[in-house]
């Protein structure tokens, strides 16, 4: 009779033990009477669930290149031997500015031929002098006149030809002509060096100059992604040489066809280079973000904690009231995450050091 009482005497103390170790730790916490304490409140941030647009983010590959709007190539307008050579590449020139002096035969010719035309020009002036002269004594028809006539007006012909091949050539008195840049611009290509000699029918531009004060980034698209690409979305650009900063820009042109080699589709960022830091040729990295058609709960990213596999938020209600509450993640784009399931819209969370107050409830 005496070991019943005894039973319950010893396992009901062991039992309730059992319970308390086996409660939450929010709730043991909040039995406790854990409270923010003022230090710690002002170190946290509270943040509000709101329902946002989602966004979608894709990271493309790519290349910085020049503005191809404001890029020339310079050509050698005839034949000749480079006497002068006044940049190399990378230089940046004005304007107007010499970029190469070269010597030619064929300018040399196309001065006899002023010469020549001038000369010609002179006996014409004095023939018609002589003619008219005759046909007033009666010695000469007026046939002879009016021949001497057409043979002025073509040796005046001639010679417009000529001054105008030469202003065009800008050549000098000693057969030499000079290539200007076109543009003010840097030096991106050159095909030159001193003392070259060349056809003109058989070599390429000399020069190209490109203004760098803009650039366009050129981003490789891939057929699974173009349905997701449209002329004016927002794309953000990072390079290897400048890992910590971002250029900020809009997708401005989407050319329609695919590289018949890479099977990528192109699309263009246009961006303004201040300081010219970016520089043709360098890889660039490239997040394209649009906005869907729909919307989701968000909240800061950071505010998350990822522990056992599972993703928490902490609920505040006051310092005194705060809840460890499991949450379901769709994605997370940027510094934006977008919950599934776990929260209800205009909820506060703490959104800075979370983690230090997660840690204290479920230790």
């Amino acid at each position: 009779m005496n070991r019943f009482p005894l039973f319950l005497a010893t396992a009901l103390p062991l039992a309730l033990g059992l319970a308390a170790c086996s409660q939450p730790a929010e709730t043991a916490k909040a039995s406790a009477g854990f409270t923010l304490s003022d230090t710690m409140l002002r170190e946290i941030k509270i943040d509000t669930v709101r329902e946002q647009p989602v966004r979608n983010e894709l990271t493309l590959s790519g290349q910085i290149a020049t503005d191809g709007d404001k890029t020339v190539k310079v050509y050698p307008l005839v034949g000749g031997v480079v006497e002068q050579l006044s940049v190399e590449l990378g230089d940046h020139v004005t304007k107007g500015q010499v970029l190469a002096v070269i010597k030619s035969g064929e300018i040399a010719d196309l001065q006899n031929q002023s010469s020549a035309a001038g000369t010609d020009l002179d006996i014409a002036r004095k023939n018609l002098q002589v003619a008219e002269d005759q046909f007033a004594a009666g010695l000469s028809s007026e046939r002879d006149v009016v021949l001497a006539r057409k043979e002025l007006q073509k040796a005046r012909g001639n010679v417009g030809k000529s001054r105008k091949q030469l202003s065009v050539y800008g050549v000098s008195a000693d057969g030499t002509y000079e290539l200007r840049a076109p543009i003010s611009g840097f030096i991106t290509e050159k095909n030159v060096t001193d003392h070259m000699q060349f056809n003109a029918d058989n070599v390429g531009n000399l020069f190209t100059v490109s203004n760098l004060d803009n650039v366009w980034i050129m981003a490789n698209v891939f057929e699974s992604d173009i349905a997701k690409m449209q002329q004016g979305y927002h794309a953000d650009v990072t390079t290897l040489s400048y890992p910590d900063k971002l250029f900020s820009g809009r997708i401005d042109k989407v050319f329609n066809v695919l590289d018949p080699d890479s099977k990528v589709m192109k699309v263009r960022v246009r961006l303004e280079n201040p300081g010219y830091l970016l520089k043709p040729g360098m890889y660039a990295q490239i997040k394209v973000r649009n906005t869907e058609d729909r919307a989701m709960l968000a909240i800061p990213a950071k505010s998350v904690v990822f522990d056992k596999d599972r993703n928490f938020v902490m609920v505040f209600h006051d310092k005194s009231h705060i809840q460890t509450r499991e949450v379901k993640i769709d994605k997370t784009v940027g510094d934006v995450s977008y919950v599934a399931a776990g929260l209800k819209d205009g909820e506060k969370i703490i959104a800075q050091n979370q983690l230090l107050v997660y840690d204290e409830l479920n230790d």
